[in-house]
């Protein structure tokens, strides 16, 4: 029998994605990535910055996103409160939903895990963002979706013509 704490303490593999569309975007996005390291994050990969127009509502500023590979010992709920820690750190206020914001941090996949406990995993829209999609298909090209089993490209390939061209890369 495997002990229960070297189960724990293992390193995961996670996929997150940080976006910002208040004050310097990609200082933002540079700050947000700095404070992961201090937190003894290993950033494997970054995408490219991506710029996309503000959902739901087009009026606000545009976002800024990067997807990220991170390797981690911290638990979901763990890696998802320092998430949140850094998140107030840059100045992100409790406002209301889809707001904008100078950090938005999202666990999109946690070792391929499936959650609909206190963290919801993977990310229950990530399928229907671009600004996740393509960052994530950048730098795994291969990946596929945890619960439905989909490939990258046929999530991507799900877009809408105008969410695909609506993106561009920084």
């Amino acid at each position: 029998m495997i002990n229960q704490d070297i189960l724990e303490n293992q390193v995961r593999t996670v996929f997150i994605a940080i976006g910002s569309n208040l004050g310097d975007r990609f200082k933002n996005i540079q700050l947000a990535k700095t404070e992961l390291l201090y937190n003894k994050i290993i950033i494997l990969k970054s995408s490219s910055v991506y710029e996309t127009l503000s959902w739901p509502d087009i009026k606000n500023p545009k976002f800024l996103n990067v997807v990220l590979k991170i390797k981690t010992y911290l638990d979901p709920v763990n890696l998802l409160n320092l998430c949140k820690k850094i998140e107030k750190s840059l100045g992100r206020k409790k406002s209301k939903r889809n707001s904008p914001r100078t950090c938005d941090i999202d666990i999109l996949d946690y070792d391929r895990r499936i959650m609909i406990t206190r963290i919801y995993l993977p990310h229950p829209r990530m399928h229907q963002r671009n600004f996740v999609l393509i960052p994530l298909f950048e730098i795994s090209k291969n990946w596929v979706h945890p619960k439905s089993k989909d490939h990258i490209k046929t999530l991507i390939l799900q877009l809408s013509n105008s969410d695909i061209t609506s993106i561009k890369q920084i």
